[in-house]
């Protein structure tokens, strides 16, 4: 088969379908391209068969849909629409409308967003594996592709598509339907100069190296070219002594002749130019592309921060009202929105729990419409997910509504569920004195909850309780109508009791009771309202508290459509446990995605050293002299985009206006936001070349947010992609910034390409 600039084709190069693909002999990969029959599953009743195939792109399934009238159409999806993938009856649907004898067969397609799961039937067991191991494969090959091979191949799945009658040439209707698809919007005369300039054979189309001529110059990189100019000055080439210096003094990196030789070895294309030690402008154009080229520092993106310390000591990565799919009040719940935040390495996850039917406890949003799920089932998920993606320990935060006897059920799947990975006594022979560190509780589980005793009680083995129940958490009072608003006592079992460890729930009545009446493990939770107020009026009070103890901070209950309150205060004031929607895409989840980013993106962030040291006197709203006060001057140079998605699909003719704009959010002082002005028609390659510069006082605490957005006149700009990260992760130099989706998925073609310098002002 011949390809885009290897023959004549319009088709993914290759070396590029094989990579997706996993192999050209890969057996499951040729068994998702030939296709097959799979029973699509919506109830018990509704189960239709479909014929499931992996287009030629090694991207995109399609399949046969029967839609009213029994009209026959297909329809297809990206394989980058896929989140995970599910083996067995493990999806709510498969489990309530199949038998337990086609385990096996089964398996669900989860997707981001809130697009419906696909529940599928294979015809055995051997056929499901094929389909789940092929798809994961092609998953993970995508994931691991360089950017410029993601740039390559959306370019050429859209030159695919403006092929029209597959023909593999193009005709100039071809070419400009082909430079819509891309983001571009062009006039006539422009669009019929570069398709004259590439016809060399005058024929009316373009094939094989004609073509390539128009691909290559539609993916010219000038900004590229220049740079590479200024540090190339050795015979019109980059030599290892250019690359080193560029790399010291542009890249602002700590690096010897061994890395800048380590480099050309890795990402040289040109044979000849790697034999002489130099880098050609294709090789420096590769390694701008991969991860030592982007924004976040590569040495972030494993855990690198000391997992030693005290539990409270870091940030973590904290959901709230878990089980919800959508708003507060008549939303789904449901146990795969426990696996979505737990993918996302949340850790920390709330448990709202209700007597349910048959003696069953349920997880719902009380006193609403939210639909009900088996506290059984979610604590299963939790087992299945919680160290998917982070070996470091889960926080499961209980508000408990239910009755004695289910309590004592709920002990029960805990203990039994979760068996040793639970931490049910303290660790070690003696009463500690402060929390085990991350490291100490690898894959382990916590409870948070109320306790009736002291913890010192499960060390002595003493049972005796003198009263058996308890205040009702201060999130299920405020739940609660004005006029209920008084706590309630509620009765508590001494099996779910003394599951609870480090995490114990008490009510907060003042920083000095706090520091005289409660043990280290006793914690608070604040409406994010009260939260609000003490860390602007006692804001170094607050610190301490945290230094000793752990505070969760949740949402305010008038949120009903799940919106989010700003983080950050929260973490200047040393909150660990500050909890979000997750399942409500938001700046504020932007915000809370990049903060837990680095570090492995384990879900653990070690606090600034000025929050952790009891002799600090830091705080966040004043800019005194302290070792936290470190002033900075961050310049940041806007210089392109790449390969910005069209909003509007459906619409050829809808071409994005871009502007970029960058937002710093930290301590008051550091709050900052600044914008390019925006370019007309032009989503494919626009420049701008605009020159920011921001004062830093805190860098330690500060959070930099690049929002791309497409600008309108007549009503509000929409997003089209951002990025978030702390700002001590930011490599300095010309770097290239992926772009994620307000819902926090990879753009896989999309990126910024800009020039950051964090300097002593």
């Amino acid at each position: 088969e011949k390809c885009l600039g290897l023959g004549t084709s319009i088709k993914l190069p290759l070396y590029l379908r094989y990579k997706v693909g996993a192999g050209r002999g890969d057996p499951d990969l040729q068994f998702l391209l030939l296709g097959g029959e799979l029973i699509k599953i919506r109830s018990r009743s509704w189960k239709k068969n479909r014929f499931f195939k992996l287009q030629e792109d090694c991207k995109t399934l399609w399949y046969e849909s029967h839609k009213i009238f029994k009209r026959k159409q297909t329809c297809e999806f990206s394989i980058d629409d896929i989140d995970y993938m599910r083996k067995g009856r493990q999806s709510e649907g498969l489990n309530k409308h199949t038998p337990s004898s086609v385990e096996g067969q089964c398996f669900t397609i989860i997707f981001k967003g809130r697009k419906k799961n696909l529940d599928l039937m294979a015809a055995n067991e051997d056929e499901a594996n094929k389909w789940v191991n092929g798809l994961e494969k092609i998953m993970s090959n995508m994931l691991n592709l360089s950017q410029q091979q993601k740039s390559e191949h959306w370019i050429i799945n859209c030159m695919r598509k403006a092929d029209k009658n597959d023909d593999n040439k193009m005709t100039l209707k071809e070419l400009k339907h082909f430079l819509r698809q891309v983001n571009i919007e062009v006039d006539d005369t422009y669009a019929a100069d570069i398709f004259k300039q590439c016809d060399k054979s005058n024929s009316g189309s373009l094939e094989g190296s004609e073509i390539k001529h128009f691909y290559d110059l539609l993916t010219y990189r000038e900004e590229i070219d220049v740079i590479y100019g200024q540090c190339a000055h050795t015979d019109g080439q980059m030599s290892a002594e250019d690359l080193l210096n560029f790399l010291l003094n542009e890249q602002r990196e700590q690096v010897s002749m061994v890395d800048a030789l380590k480099l050309i070895e890795k990402y040289e294309v040109d044979e000849t130019a790697k034999q002489k030690k130099c880098m050609s402008k294709d090789g420096f154009l590769m390694y701008m592309h991969q991860e030592e080229g982007s924004i976040l520092n590569p040495a972030h993106k494993q855990v690198y921060q000391d997992m030693h310390q005290p539990l409270n000591h870091y940030y973590i990565s904290s959901s709230h009202n878990t089980y919800l799919m959508a708003d507060q009040l008549k939303g789904p719940s449901s146990t795969e929105a426990y696996i979505k935040a737990l993918m996302k390495s949340c850790r920390c996850v709330e448990l709202d729990c209700w007597d349910g039917a048959n003696g069953e406890p349920v997880i719902y949003h009380g006193y609403t419409l939210t639909s009900k799920v088996l506290f059984r089932d979610v604590i299963k998920v939790i087992k299945d997910y919680a160290f998917k993606t982070s070996d470091y320990p889960v926080i499961l935060s209980l508000e408990n509504h239910c009755t004695v006897d289910q309590q004592k059920l709920m002990a029960h799947y805990l203990i039994s569920i979760l068996g040793d990975a639970l931490v049910s006594k303290p660790l070690g022979n003696n009463m500690p004195t402060n929390f085990p560190s991350p490291e100490d509780l690898k894959q382990k589980f916590l409870i948070k909850g109320k306790r009736l005793n002291k913890l010192d009680a499960a060390l002595n083995n003493n049972s005796f309780i003198e009263e058996d129940t308890v205040s009702e958490e201060d999130e299920a009072a405020d739940c609660k109508e004005n006029d209920q608003k008084a706590k309630t006592k509620i009765k508590l079992a001494k099996e779910l009791s003394n599951i609870v460890i480090y995490c114990k729930s008490v009510h907060f009545s003042g920083f000095e009771h706090a520091k005289e009446m409660q043990a280290f493990y006793e914690m608070s939770s604040f409406k994010e309202s009260k939260a609000f107020h003490l860390a602007e009026t006692s804001a170094t009070a607050y610190i301490n508290h945290n230094m000793d103890k752990l505070s969760r901070i949740y949402p305010s209950g008038s949120r009903t459509d799940s919106s989010n309150y700003n983080p950050v205060p929260m973490w200047n004031a040393g909150c660990q446990i500050v909890a979000l929607n997750f399942q409500t895409p938001s700046k504020e989840m932007h915000i809370n995605q990049g903060r837990f980013l680095p570090n492995g993106a384990s879900g653990y962030i070690l606090k600034p050293e000025f929050q952790r040291s009891l002799s600090s006197q830091f705080d966040p709203s004043v800019l005194t002299k302290g070792p936290w006060l470190k002033k900075k001057t961050f310049n940041v140079m806007v210089i392109s985009a790449q390969q910005l998605p069209k909003l509007n699909k459906d619409k050829e003719n809808s071409i994005v206006d871009p502007l970029v704009r960058m937002e710093l959010y930290g301590v008051p002082a550091d709050n900052a936001s600044k914008e390019t002005h925006y370019i007309n028609n032009n989503g494919f390659n626009p420049m701008w070349n605009e020159t920011f510069v921001f004062d830093v006082h805190f860098p330690e605490l500060a959070m930099l947010r690049f929002v791309v957005e497409d600008y309108d006149t007549t009503s509000q700009n929409d997003l089209i992609g951002q990025y978030c990260l702390p700002l001590t992760s930011v490599q300095s130099g010309y770097r290239h910034i992926p772009l994620l989706t307000k819902r926090g998925d990879l753009i896989s073609s999309a990126g910024l390409f800009v020039h950051l310098m964090l300097i002593d002002p």
